[in-house]
Parts: C-alpha cells; sequence; structure tokens
C-alpha cells in the first residue's frame, strides 16, 4: 500500500469515531480541552489497537490463504464500508455526556470492530503493520478530537455525512487494493 492508500484507510476507519464523537460533543454543554484529548485518547488507542489484533490473529493463518488474500481484503472493506453506509441514515443515539471509561470503552470499541476486520485483511497484504496502526491511531485522535469540537460547535448535521465518507472511502480503499493485485494496474 503506498502512503495515499494508507492515509485513506486510516480516514475511512476514523469516520464511525469522528460521528460518534461528533455526538458527544453535541452532548456537552461546557466543552474543555480534556474532551478533546479523552475522546482521542479512547477512539485513538482503540483504532490503533484492533488492526494490530487483527492483524496478530490473521498472521496465523496467512499461508493457508494468500492465493486469495486480495480477494479477502477487498470483501471485509467493502461489507464495512457498506456497512457504514446503511448506518449513516440512522438518526442520533441517546447523547449521553459522560467521558467515563464506561461510556468510553464499549464507544470506543464499537467504533473500531470494523478496524479489527481490516487489520486481518492487512495480514494478507505485504504491509509493516506498525506504521499503519500508528497512522491510523494518530489520524483518528485528531479527528476525533475535531469531532467533538464541530458536534459542539453545529450539532449533530454531518454525523450521516462522515459516516457515509467513511463507507465509500472504504470501498475503494478495497477496490484498489483487488485491481492492484489482479495486475489491472
Amino acid at each position: 500500500m503506498n502512503p495515499v492508500e494508507l492515509l485513506l484507510l486510516a480516514v475511512g476507519l476514523s469516520m464511525d469515531a469522528f460521528a460518534i464523537a461528533m455526538c458527544k460533543g453535541l452532548s456537552v454543554k461546557e466543552l474543555e480541552t480534556k474532551h478533546l484529548l479523552l475522546a482521542g485518547l479512547w477512539f485513538g488507542g482503540a483504532q490503533a489497537l484492533m488492526p494490530l489484533l487483527g492483524f496478530l490473529l490473521g498472521t496465523g493463518f496467512r499461508e493457508t490463504v494468500e492465493s486469495i488474500d486480495h480477494w479477502i481484503a477487498f470483501t471485509l472493506l467493502v461489507l464495512i464500508g457498506i456497512n457504514m453506509i446503511r448506518e449513516s441514515g440512522n438518526g442520533i443515539e441517546d447523547l449521553n455526556a459522560s467521558f467515563a471509561a464506561k461510556t468510553m470503552l464499549p464507544l470506543a470499541i464499537a467504533s473500531s470492530i470494523d478496524a479489527l476486520a481490516v487489520g486481518v485483511g492487512l495480514s494478507f497484504l505485504d504491509v509493516d503493520i506498525v506504521p499503519v496502526v500508528i497512522l491510523i491511531g494518530i489520524t483518528t485522535f485528531l479527528l476525533s478530537a475535531l469531532g467533538v469540537k464541530i458536534g459542539n460547535r453545529f450539532g449533530a448535521r454531518y454525523k450521516s455525512k462522515a459516516e457515509l465518507a467513511g463507507g465509500v472511502i472504504l470501498i475503494v480503499m478495497g477496490a484498489a487494493i483487488l485491481i492492484e493485485h489482479l495486475g489491472v494496474l
């Protein structure tokens, strides 16, 4: 994967966290820097950890499925992207202004399940996972902090657009991986 593809992947994976962070920002009456940092750390940390776990799980059976690895990566990314696009039409969930661990941990895990699947897909490609997870974590940290700020300032009108954009980006990434491995490009 080239740097542009990696950045697009990181942004695409960050969109669920960005959308949830916007909702968290909407729930906060007095926005403080700690809200931005907490959202960034929870979502960025989870988004970095999950693809690493997926990658480690995937390398265990890599040799078995190496001949169809590009199809696996394509299928996972497209399915995740379609799910994100479908979810982009859902309304705002109940808003909870808490940034405590018992609130943020389930949100961070839920928003990063797709990153686990992407990590499995990446294990079938020739990528160095450490820079990938660092880029995903930093990108998600920044976009989550920005999401809290935007949500607090502008409300929930951009949530569905963020999820839609994330879904489209993941589908495009899946198609690019498939096309590259089939030798079209």
